[in-house]
Protein backbone atom coordinates (compact mmCIF):
# COMPACT_ATOMS: atom_id res chain seq x y z
CA UNK A 1 0.00 0.00 0.00
CA UNK A 2 1.32 3.77 -0.57
CA UNK A 3 2.60 5.67 2.21
CA UNK A 4 0.55 8.62 0.61
CA UNK A 5 -2.31 6.98 0.48
CA UNK A 6 -1.63 5.53 3.90
CA UNK A 7 -1.10 9.09 5.69
CA UNK A 8 -4.26 10.75 4.09
CA UNK A 9 -6.29 8.25 6.06
CA UNK A 10 -4.51 8.86 9.33
CA UNK A 11 -6.25 10.83 12.13
CA UNK A 12 -5.13 12.27 14.99
CA UNK A 13 -6.84 9.25 16.91
CA UNK A 14 -3.80 7.18 15.19
CA UNK A 15 -1.40 9.65 16.80
CA UNK A 16 -2.97 8.87 20.48
CA UNK A 17 -2.50 5.64 19.94
CA UNK A 18 1.38 5.19 18.57
CA UNK A 19 2.43 3.31 21.84
CA UNK A 20 -0.58 1.26 22.65
CA UNK A 21 -1.39 -0.52 19.48
CA UNK A 22 -5.27 1.21 19.35
CA UNK A 23 -7.17 0.75 15.96
CA UNK A 24 -6.67 2.88 13.16
CA UNK A 25 -9.15 5.38 11.59
CA UNK A 26 -12.45 4.45 9.53
CA UNK A 27 -10.44 6.05 6.29
CA UNK A 28 -7.34 4.12 6.92
CA UNK A 29 -9.07 1.01 7.42
CA UNK A 30 -10.52 1.34 3.83
CA UNK A 31 -7.37 1.89 2.54
CA UNK A 32 -6.90 -1.91 2.04
CA UNK A 33 -5.74 -3.13 -0.59
CA UNK A 34 -6.41 -6.85 -1.94
CA UNK A 35 -3.72 -9.60 -1.73
CA UNK A 36 -2.62 -8.99 -4.95
CA UNK A 37 -1.36 -5.88 -7.07
CA UNK A 38 -3.24 -4.41 -10.10
CA UNK A 39 -5.93 -7.21 -10.83
CA UNK A 40 -8.34 -6.66 -8.32
CA UNK A 41 -8.50 -10.18 -7.21
CA UNK A 42 -8.08 -11.96 -3.84
CA UNK A 43 -9.12 -11.98 -0.52
CA UNK A 44 -8.30 -8.53 1.44
CA UNK A 45 -6.82 -8.69 5.21
CA UNK A 46 -10.62 -9.11 6.36
CA UNK A 47 -9.60 -12.98 5.61
CA UNK A 48 -7.62 -13.60 7.69
CA UNK A 49 -9.20 -12.31 11.44
CA UNK A 50 -10.57 -15.86 12.01
CA UNK A 51 -8.96 -18.29 14.56
CA UNK A 52 -9.42 -21.00 12.24
CA UNK A 53 -7.74 -20.51 8.77
CA UNK A 54 -7.74 -22.75 5.27
CA UNK A 55 -4.85 -21.64 3.26
CA UNK A 56 -4.22 -22.11 0.01
CA UNK A 57 -1.38 -20.59 -1.16
CA UNK A 58 0.59 -20.85 -4.91
CA UNK A 59 3.46 -22.95 -3.20
CA UNK A 60 4.66 -23.35 0.17
CA UNK A 61 8.18 -23.46 1.86
CA UNK A 62 7.95 -26.68 3.99
CA UNK A 63 11.09 -28.09 5.61
CA UNK A 64 11.85 -30.59 2.26
CA UNK A 65 11.91 -27.12 0.08
CA UNK A 66 9.14 -25.65 -1.88
CA UNK A 67 6.00 -27.46 -2.88
CA UNK A 68 2.79 -26.55 -4.84
CA UNK A 69 -0.88 -28.15 -4.60
CA UNK A 70 -0.75 -27.58 -0.77
CA UNK A 71 -2.32 -26.13 1.69
CA UNK A 72 -1.75 -25.26 5.58
CA UNK A 73 -4.01 -25.68 8.25
CA UNK A 74 -3.94 -22.67 11.09
CA UNK A 75 -6.11 -22.59 14.23
CA UNK A 76 -5.87 -20.87 17.39
CA UNK A 77 -2.27 -19.42 16.27
CA UNK A 78 -0.36 -22.64 15.43
CA UNK A 79 -0.19 -25.00 11.94
CA UNK A 80 -2.37 -27.89 12.60
CA UNK A 81 -2.75 -29.32 9.29
CA UNK A 82 -0.56 -29.19 6.39
CA UNK A 83 -0.82 -31.33 3.29
CA UNK A 84 -2.16 -31.90 -0.35
CA UNK A 85 -5.30 -29.19 -0.67
CA UNK A 86 -7.39 -31.87 -2.66
CA UNK A 87 -7.01 -33.85 1.35
CA UNK A 88 -7.08 -31.00 3.35
CA UNK A 89 -10.42 -29.43 1.57
CA UNK A 90 -11.93 -32.13 1.82
CA UNK A 91 -11.04 -33.06 5.36
CA UNK A 92 -12.81 -29.56 5.95
CA UNK A 93 -15.49 -28.63 3.79
CA UNK A 94 -17.17 -26.27 6.25
CA UNK A 95 -14.09 -23.83 6.01
CA UNK A 96 -13.82 -21.40 2.93
CA UNK A 97 -10.23 -21.77 1.63
CA UNK A 98 -8.24 -18.25 1.78
CA UNK A 99 -6.66 -18.76 -2.20
CA UNK A 100 -3.25 -16.97 -2.23
CA UNK A 101 -2.93 -16.88 -5.95
CA UNK A 102 0.58 -16.01 -7.09
CA UNK A 103 1.74 -16.44 -3.43
CA UNK A 104 4.59 -18.52 -1.89
CA UNK A 105 3.87 -19.55 1.65
CA UNK A 106 7.37 -19.34 3.83
CA UNK A 107 8.44 -18.98 7.52
CA UNK A 108 8.80 -15.98 8.58
CA UNK A 109 12.56 -14.19 9.28
CA UNK A 110 13.98 -14.65 12.49
CA UNK A 111 16.27 -12.35 13.93
CA UNK A 112 18.65 -13.38 15.90
CA UNK A 113 20.28 -10.40 17.29
CA UNK A 114 18.88 -7.14 17.64
CA UNK A 115 19.26 -3.49 19.73
CA UNK A 116 15.52 -2.46 20.21
CA UNK A 117 16.89 1.00 21.61
CA UNK A 118 19.41 1.89 19.37
CA UNK A 119 16.50 2.73 16.48
CA UNK A 120 17.11 6.24 16.76
CA UNK A 121 20.41 5.99 15.72
CA UNK A 122 21.06 4.34 12.92
CA UNK A 123 22.98 6.56 10.59
CA UNK A 124 25.13 7.64 13.27
CA UNK A 125 27.33 4.39 13.17
CA UNK A 126 27.60 4.73 9.65
CA UNK A 127 31.43 5.40 8.81
CA UNK A 128 32.96 5.08 12.47
CA UNK A 129 35.42 2.33 13.68
CA UNK A 130 34.19 -0.77 14.63
CA UNK A 131 33.65 -0.44 18.45
CA UNK A 132 31.48 2.46 18.65
CA UNK A 133 29.36 1.08 22.04
CA UNK A 134 31.36 3.27 24.41
CA UNK A 135 30.62 6.98 21.92
CA UNK A 136 27.58 6.32 20.13
CA UNK A 137 25.31 3.60 21.91
CA UNK A 138 25.56 4.07 25.16
CA UNK A 139 25.05 7.49 25.33
CA UNK A 140 22.05 7.21 22.79
CA UNK A 141 20.37 4.45 25.23
CA UNK A 142 21.03 6.74 28.17
CA UNK A 143 19.18 9.44 26.55
CA UNK A 144 16.03 7.00 26.91
CA UNK A 145 13.52 7.24 29.12
CA UNK A 146 10.63 4.42 29.14
CA UNK A 147 8.20 6.21 26.95
CA UNK A 148 10.97 6.63 24.78
CA UNK A 149 12.26 3.21 25.07
CA UNK A 150 9.11 1.75 24.34
CA UNK A 151 8.65 3.97 21.16
CA UNK A 152 12.03 2.76 19.52
CA UNK A 153 11.31 -0.49 20.54
CA UNK A 154 8.20 -0.60 18.57
CA UNK A 155 9.73 1.58 15.62
CA UNK A 156 12.50 -1.24 15.41
CA UNK A 157 9.41 -3.78 15.57
CA UNK A 158 7.78 -2.24 13.30
CA UNK A 159 10.80 -2.10 10.85
CA UNK A 160 11.33 -5.64 11.02
CA UNK A 161 7.74 -6.81 10.45
CA UNK A 162 8.35 -4.49 7.24
CA UNK A 163 11.27 -6.72 6.30
CA UNK A 164 9.58 -10.10 7.13
CA UNK A 165 11.07 -10.87 10.59
CA UNK A 166 8.33 -12.62 12.64
CA UNK A 167 10.79 -12.61 15.99
CA UNK A 168 13.52 -10.77 16.87
CA UNK A 169 15.83 -11.35 19.68
CA UNK A 170 16.64 -7.92 21.83
CA UNK A 171 20.78 -8.19 23.74
CA UNK A 172 19.69 -6.01 26.31
CA UNK A 173 19.87 -2.28 26.84
CA UNK A 174 21.64 0.06 28.40
CA UNK A 175 18.68 1.83 28.70
CA UNK A 176 18.12 3.56 32.38
CA UNK A 177 14.15 1.73 32.27
CA UNK A 178 12.35 -1.15 33.34
CA UNK A 179 12.77 -3.80 29.98
CA UNK A 180 8.74 -4.11 30.02
CA UNK A 181 8.94 -1.02 28.13
CA UNK A 182 10.70 -2.92 25.25
CA UNK A 183 8.12 -5.85 26.19
CA UNK A 184 4.92 -3.19 26.12
CA UNK A 185 6.50 -1.82 22.61
CA UNK A 186 7.25 -5.54 20.44
CA UNK A 187 3.95 -6.64 21.72
CA UNK A 188 1.73 -3.62 20.76
CA UNK A 189 3.39 -4.18 17.27
CA UNK A 190 2.39 -7.89 17.16
CA UNK A 191 6.60 -9.54 16.99
CA UNK A 192 7.17 -12.55 18.44
CA UNK A 193 10.92 -10.69 20.97
CA UNK A 194 13.65 -12.46 22.76
CA UNK A 195 13.66 -10.27 25.80
CA UNK A 196 17.28 -9.82 27.40
CA UNK A 197 18.31 -8.35 30.74
CA UNK A 198 21.39 -7.22 31.39
CA UNK A 199 22.66 -9.16 34.65
CA UNK A 200 26.14 -8.36 34.43
CA UNK A 201 26.17 -7.58 38.74
CA UNK A 202 24.54 -10.86 38.87
CA UNK A 203 21.40 -9.43 40.30
CA UNK A 204 17.88 -9.55 38.69
CA UNK A 205 18.29 -12.51 36.53
CA UNK A 206 15.95 -15.10 38.42
CA UNK A 207 13.34 -12.20 38.57
CA UNK A 208 13.66 -11.39 34.85
CA UNK A 209 13.17 -15.28 33.86
CA UNK A 210 10.33 -16.22 35.81
CA UNK A 211 8.70 -12.74 34.31
CA UNK A 212 7.73 -13.13 31.25
CA UNK A 213 7.62 -17.33 31.52
CA UNK A 214 4.74 -18.42 29.68
CA UNK A 215 4.05 -15.26 27.69
CA UNK A 216 3.16 -15.94 23.98
CA UNK A 217 5.37 -13.73 22.16
CA UNK A 218 7.55 -12.51 24.74
CA UNK A 219 10.62 -15.13 25.80
CA UNK A 220 13.21 -13.78 28.33
CA UNK A 221 16.38 -14.16 27.92
CA UNK A 222 19.51 -12.75 29.94
CA UNK A 223 22.47 -10.67 29.19
CA UNK A 224 25.82 -9.87 29.27
CA UNK A 225 27.49 -7.40 27.25
CA UNK A 226 31.36 -8.60 26.86
CA UNK A 227 32.65 -11.25 29.39
CA UNK A 228 34.56 -9.04 30.97
CA UNK A 229 31.95 -7.03 31.86
CA UNK A 230 31.36 -9.89 34.45
CA UNK A 231 32.91 -11.88 37.30
CA UNK A 232 33.62 -15.87 36.38
CA UNK A 233 31.10 -16.33 38.88
CA UNK A 234 28.39 -14.50 37.63
CA UNK A 235 29.11 -15.38 34.08
CA UNK A 236 29.00 -19.06 35.40
CA UNK A 237 26.04 -18.63 37.08
CA UNK A 238 24.03 -16.43 34.45
CA UNK A 239 24.80 -19.29 31.90
CA UNK A 240 23.33 -22.00 34.25
CA UNK A 241 20.51 -19.74 35.00
CA UNK A 242 19.25 -19.91 31.49
CA UNK A 243 19.80 -23.35 30.95
CA UNK A 244 18.00 -24.42 33.90
CA UNK A 245 15.23 -22.16 32.62
CA UNK A 246 15.46 -23.18 29.04
CA UNK A 247 16.32 -19.85 27.89
CA UNK A 248 19.30 -17.85 26.22
CA UNK A 249 22.39 -16.58 27.39
CA UNK A 250 23.08 -13.95 25.59
CA UNK A 251 26.29 -11.97 25.01
CA UNK A 252 28.69 -10.64 22.71
CA UNK A 253 32.22 -12.58 21.97
CA UNK A 254 34.52 -11.91 19.16
CA UNK A 255 33.33 -9.54 17.74
CA UNK A 256 36.03 -7.22 16.16
CA UNK A 257 39.89 -7.20 16.83
CA UNK A 258 39.64 -4.53 19.38
CA UNK A 259 37.19 -6.54 21.58
CA UNK A 260 39.60 -9.66 21.56
CA UNK A 261 42.73 -7.57 22.37
CA UNK A 262 40.76 -6.04 25.57
CA UNK A 263 39.64 -9.45 26.74
CA UNK A 264 43.28 -10.67 26.26
CA UNK A 265 44.56 -7.46 28.36
CA UNK A 266 41.84 -7.71 30.71
CA UNK A 267 41.60 -11.45 31.35
CA UNK A 268 44.09 -12.55 30.03
CA UNK A 269 42.20 -15.03 27.67
CA UNK A 270 40.20 -14.42 24.38
CA UNK A 271 36.34 -13.96 24.79
CA UNK A 272 35.11 -17.30 23.62
CA UNK A 273 37.64 -19.08 25.50
CA UNK A 274 37.16 -17.30 28.99
CA UNK A 275 33.25 -18.02 28.75
CA UNK A 276 34.26 -21.62 28.04
CA UNK A 277 37.36 -21.78 30.79
CA UNK A 278 34.91 -20.03 33.44
CA UNK A 279 32.21 -22.79 32.33
CA UNK A 280 29.42 -20.83 30.90
CA UNK A 281 29.97 -21.90 27.47
CA UNK A 282 27.08 -24.58 26.58
CA UNK A 283 23.87 -25.12 24.41
CA UNK A 284 22.20 -22.57 25.94
CA UNK A 285 24.94 -19.47 24.94
CA UNK A 286 24.50 -17.28 22.35
CA UNK A 287 27.39 -15.68 21.32
CA UNK A 288 26.79 -12.66 19.12
CA UNK A 289 29.24 -11.86 16.20
CA UNK A 290 32.19 -14.93 16.65
CA UNK A 291 33.81 -12.60 13.73
CA UNK A 292 37.41 -13.54 14.82
CA UNK A 293 37.42 -17.60 15.23
CA UNK A 294 40.92 -19.70 15.50
CA UNK A 295 40.46 -23.21 14.33
CA UNK A 296 40.71 -24.18 18.34
CA UNK A 297 37.93 -21.92 18.93
CA UNK A 298 35.62 -23.31 16.00
CA UNK A 299 36.39 -26.98 17.77
CA UNK A 300 34.98 -25.15 20.49
CA UNK A 301 31.80 -24.49 19.89
CA UNK A 302 30.88 -27.36 17.72
CA UNK A 303 31.62 -29.48 21.14
CA UNK A 304 30.25 -27.42 23.31
CA UNK A 305 26.86 -26.71 21.18
CA UNK A 306 26.97 -23.26 21.59
CA UNK A 307 24.93 -20.82 19.47
CA UNK A 308 26.35 -18.37 17.13
CA UNK A 309 24.33 -15.12 15.60
CA UNK A 310 25.94 -14.58 12.26
CA UNK A 311 25.72 -10.86 11.78
CA UNK A 312 26.82 -10.17 7.95
CA UNK A 313 25.33 -6.67 7.77
CA UNK A 314 27.09 -5.21 10.42
CA UNK A 315 30.22 -6.50 9.81
CA UNK A 316 30.12 -4.86 6.42
CA UNK A 317 28.88 -1.67 8.12
CA UNK A 318 30.51 -1.53 11.26
CA UNK A 319 33.11 -4.96 11.88
CA UNK A 320 36.50 -5.43 10.76
CA UNK A 321 35.92 -9.25 10.34
CA UNK A 322 33.62 -11.56 8.89
CA UNK A 323 32.79 -14.81 10.94
CA UNK A 324 33.59 -18.04 9.16
CA UNK A 325 29.66 -19.24 8.73
CA UNK A 326 30.51 -21.03 5.87
CA UNK A 327 32.95 -23.52 8.12
CA UNK A 328 30.41 -23.49 11.05
CA UNK A 329 27.84 -25.17 8.81
CA UNK A 330 30.87 -27.78 7.96
CA UNK A 331 31.64 -28.39 11.48
CA UNK A 332 27.94 -28.54 12.47
CA UNK A 333 28.41 -25.21 15.10
CA UNK A 334 24.73 -23.73 15.44
CA UNK A 335 24.33 -20.79 14.29
CA UNK A 336 21.48 -18.02 13.26
CA UNK A 337 21.32 -15.03 11.30
CA UNK A 338 21.24 -11.41 13.05
CA UNK A 339 20.92 -7.89 12.23
CA UNK A 340 22.59 -6.61 15.32
CA UNK A 341 19.74 -3.55 14.36
CA UNK A 342 21.56 -2.80 11.12
CA UNK A 343 18.41 -2.81 9.08
CA UNK A 344 15.08 -4.38 9.11
CA UNK A 345 15.25 -6.72 6.04
CA UNK A 346 15.46 -9.91 5.60
CA UNK A 347 16.01 -10.43 2.06
CA UNK A 348 18.61 -8.43 1.83
CA UNK A 349 20.78 -10.14 5.41
CA UNK A 350 20.11 -13.58 3.56
CA UNK A 351 21.50 -11.63 0.54
CA UNK A 352 24.45 -10.50 2.24
CA UNK A 353 25.02 -13.38 4.22
CA UNK A 354 25.82 -15.50 1.39
CA UNK A 355 27.62 -12.52 -0.26
CA UNK A 356 30.34 -11.98 2.49
CA UNK A 357 30.79 -16.07 2.27
CA UNK A 358 31.51 -15.68 -1.40
CA UNK A 359 34.08 -12.49 -0.50
CA UNK A 360 35.55 -13.97 2.75
CA UNK A 361 36.10 -17.46 1.02
CA UNK A 362 34.20 -18.69 -1.44
CA UNK A 363 36.22 -16.61 -4.31
CA UNK A 364 39.55 -17.78 -2.72
CA UNK A 365 38.74 -21.26 -2.99
CA UNK A 366 36.50 -21.47 -6.14
CA UNK A 367 33.46 -22.36 -4.65
CA UNK A 368 30.72 -20.83 -6.47
CA UNK A 369 27.86 -22.35 -4.50
CA UNK A 370 28.36 -21.44 -0.81
CA UNK A 371 26.24 -23.13 0.55
CA UNK A 372 23.30 -23.00 -2.00
CA UNK A 373 20.33 -20.82 -1.38
CA UNK A 374 18.53 -23.05 0.96
CA UNK A 375 21.68 -23.00 3.55
CA UNK A 376 20.74 -19.24 3.94
CA UNK A 377 17.20 -19.44 4.27
CA UNK A 378 17.99 -22.29 6.76
CA UNK A 379 19.86 -20.51 9.15
CA UNK A 380 17.70 -17.30 8.89
CA UNK A 381 14.57 -18.87 10.22
CA UNK A 382 14.56 -22.72 11.64
CA UNK A 383 18.40 -22.50 12.70
CA UNK A 384 17.40 -18.91 13.97
CA UNK A 385 15.00 -19.96 16.10
CA UNK A 386 16.99 -22.85 17.57
CA UNK A 387 19.85 -20.65 18.03
CA UNK A 388 17.33 -18.96 20.42
CA UNK A 389 15.97 -21.68 22.03
CA UNK A 390 12.87 -21.57 20.25
CA UNK A 391 13.06 -24.30 17.96
CA UNK A 392 10.10 -26.19 19.52
CA UNK A 393 8.18 -22.86 18.72
CA UNK A 394 8.87 -21.27 15.36
CA UNK A 395 10.98 -20.60 12.24
CA UNK A 396 9.28 -23.70 9.84
CA UNK A 397 5.96 -24.33 8.24
CA UNK A 398 5.57 -27.02 10.13
CA UNK A 399 2.85 -29.13 12.64
CA UNK A 400 2.53 -27.72 15.98
CA UNK A 401 5.13 -24.85 15.10
CA UNK A 402 3.48 -20.99 15.54
CA UNK A 403 1.93 -19.94 12.50
CA UNK A 404 4.80 -17.18 12.16
CA UNK A 405 4.64 -16.80 8.41
CA UNK A 406 5.01 -14.47 5.19
CA UNK A 407 3.34 -14.48 2.15
CA UNK A 408 5.65 -13.49 -0.10
CA UNK A 409 4.20 -12.04 -4.02
CA UNK A 410 6.00 -14.40 -6.77
CA UNK A 411 4.22 -12.92 -9.87
CA UNK A 412 7.28 -9.88 -10.16
CA UNK A 413 9.46 -9.67 -13.40
CA UNK A 414 12.28 -10.71 -11.02
CA UNK A 415 11.46 -14.03 -10.25
CA UNK A 416 9.86 -14.67 -14.14
CA UNK A 417 10.57 -17.19 -15.28
CA UNK A 418 11.21 -19.14 -12.33
CA UNK A 419 14.13 -21.85 -12.46
CA UNK A 420 14.83 -22.36 -8.38
CA UNK A 421 13.02 -20.36 -6.12
CA UNK A 422 15.52 -21.07 -3.29
CA UNK A 423 18.00 -19.72 -4.70
CA UNK A 424 16.18 -16.95 -6.17
CA UNK A 425 14.59 -15.23 -2.76
CA UNK A 426 18.51 -15.43 -1.41
CA UNK A 427 19.67 -13.58 -3.96
CA UNK A 428 16.89 -11.77 -5.86
CA UNK A 429 13.24 -11.08 -3.79
CA UNK A 430 12.80 -8.18 -2.03
CA UNK A 431 11.03 -6.91 1.10
CA UNK A 432 8.44 -5.22 -1.04
CA UNK A 433 7.01 -8.44 -2.39
CA UNK A 434 5.95 -9.36 1.28
CA UNK A 435 1.91 -8.69 1.22
CA UNK A 436 1.52 -10.25 4.27
CA UNK A 437 3.03 -10.85 8.12
CA UNK A 438 1.18 -13.11 10.19
CA UNK A 439 2.75 -13.91 13.78
CA UNK A 440 0.84 -16.43 16.01
CA UNK A 441 -1.84 -16.72 13.49
CA UNK A 442 -2.86 -12.94 13.69
CA UNK A 443 -2.16 -10.81 10.51
CA UNK A 444 0.03 -8.39 11.59
CA UNK A 445 1.16 -6.35 8.36
CA UNK A 446 -0.83 -5.68 5.28
CA UNK A 447 1.64 -4.53 2.21
CA UNK A 448 3.64 -2.75 4.65
CA UNK A 449 1.46 -1.62 7.63
CA UNK A 450 -0.40 -2.69 10.29
CA UNK A 451 -4.16 -3.06 9.69
CA UNK A 452 -5.50 -3.03 13.15
CA UNK A 453 -2.91 0.25 14.55
CA UNK A 454 -2.14 3.28 12.60
CA UNK A 455 1.91 2.75 11.99
CA UNK A 456 2.22 6.16 9.94
CA UNK A 457 1.56 8.11 13.34
CA UNK A 458 4.18 5.86 14.77
CA UNK A 459 6.54 6.50 12.18
CA UNK A 460 5.52 10.94 12.73
CA UNK A 461 6.14 10.69 15.89
CA UNK A 462 9.65 8.60 15.95
CA UNK A 463 10.78 11.22 13.74
CA UNK A 464 10.21 13.87 16.09
CA UNK A 465 11.54 11.90 19.51
CA UNK A 466 14.00 10.32 17.55
CA UNK A 467 15.59 13.71 16.62
CA UNK A 468 15.16 14.90 20.31
CA UNK A 469 16.66 11.83 21.91
CA UNK A 470 19.45 11.90 19.60
CA UNK A 471 20.32 15.82 19.98
CA UNK A 472 19.69 15.62 24.00
CA UNK A 473 23.14 12.12 23.63
CA UNK A 474 26.52 13.18 23.91
CA UNK A 475 27.12 11.11 20.60
CA UNK A 476 30.83 11.48 19.96
CA UNK A 477 31.60 11.21 15.77
CA UNK A 478 34.61 10.87 14.61
CA UNK A 479 33.51 12.85 11.60
CA UNK A 480 30.61 15.30 11.90
CA UNK A 481 27.53 14.78 10.61
CA UNK A 482 27.40 16.44 7.02
CA UNK A 483 25.03 19.59 7.18
CA UNK A 484 25.35 19.86 11.27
Amino acid sequence: MGRRRFLAGAGASGAAGFLTGTASSSAHAQGRQPLRRGDGKGPGPEAFDKDTLLLVPDRVLLPKGVVKDHAVLVKKGVFRDIGSTARLTAAHPHLDPVRLEGHLLMPGFVDAHHHLTQSFGKAQAFGQPSEIFKTVWEPLEHALDEETAELAAKLAALESLRGGFTTVADAGTRAPVDVAALAKGTEAAGIRCVLGKVVSDGKGGEEHLERWDGHPLVHPSLAIPVPENATEKVLKRTAQLCADAGAVFQIHVNEHLAAVERSLKSVGRRPLDHLHHVGALGRHTLCAHTTLLSPREVRLLADTGAAVSYNPVASAWKGNAVAQAGMMAAFDVRFGTGTDGTRGDGFRMVDAAETAQRLTSGIDTGDSVCGAGRLWLDHATVKSADALGLGATTGQIAVGKAADFLLVDLDIPELTPSWDLEWELVRLANRDQISAVVVAGRLRLWHGWPPHWDGPALVRRAAEVGREVVHRADIRRVDPVPGD
